[in-house]
């Protein structure tokens, strides 16, 4: 595994130093506290399970003509950090005016696909940081052994979560305001079992 080669002063880094390193093409690079979360770059399995998502939220963001837009790995502003998460619907407005940077409060839902070398940092790390400051949703799908989606919504300041395990299917009504269509239109996020 490599790391990125770079000089730094003394002491903690700075979202500004981070946005300052030249890309990285093995790692994301992420601050919490000042120092540096390198993860590996996503892998296949993982590309696909988040564009596959990401298709079913902007199909659930069109039915309901809601206001927001599904990002894929943008760099997201948080009072102790910068983050990278895999997925978020965000406002559509702030969206378009962003860069390079979203804030924490323009954003509704963010999603980590989980792997075992992010599990750790996903379940507790993120979990907490995205409830600190806010995010009204946060989703976490694990692909191993099977898939599995976490639907976490706040409550006493953490995340409580609705579990869609593999081969179930659950209609999207929050975080999306419901719009009466047919029912047959109705959005769905459903799991598929992954090949040994």
């Amino acid at each position: 595994m490599s790391v990125p080669a770079v000089e730094h002063h003394v002491g903690p880094w700075t979202v500004d130093d981070v946005l300052a390193l030249p890309e990285d093409t093995h790692h994301r690079i992420e601050l919490l506290g000042g120092a540096l979360l390198l993860t590996p770059h996503p892998d296949v399995p993982h590309q696909r399970a988040s564009s596959r998502l990401a298709v079913l939220l902007n199909t659930a963001i069109e039915a309901c003509a809601a206001p927001f837009e599904v990002l894929t790995a943008i760099n997201l502003l948080v009072p102790d950090g910068l983050l990278i998460p895999d997925l978020v619907v965000a406002d559509a407005n702030a969206a378009a005016t962003a860069d390079p940077s979203l804030r924490a409060c323009d954003v509704l839902v963010a999603i980590e696909v989980t792997t075992p070398s992010t599990r750790v940092a996903d379940t507790v790390l993120k979990s907490a940081m995205y409830a600190a400051v806010g995010i009204p949703h946060y989703w976490r799908l694990e692909l191993d052994p099977a898939p599995r989606l976490h639907l976490g919504h706040p409550e006493d300041g953490a995340y409580v979560d609705r579990i869609v395990q593999a081969g179930e299917s659950s209609a999207l009504t929050d975080p999306f305001p419901p719009r009466p269509q047919p029912r047959s239109a109705a959005p769905v996020v459903q799991g598929h079992r992954r090949r040994a």
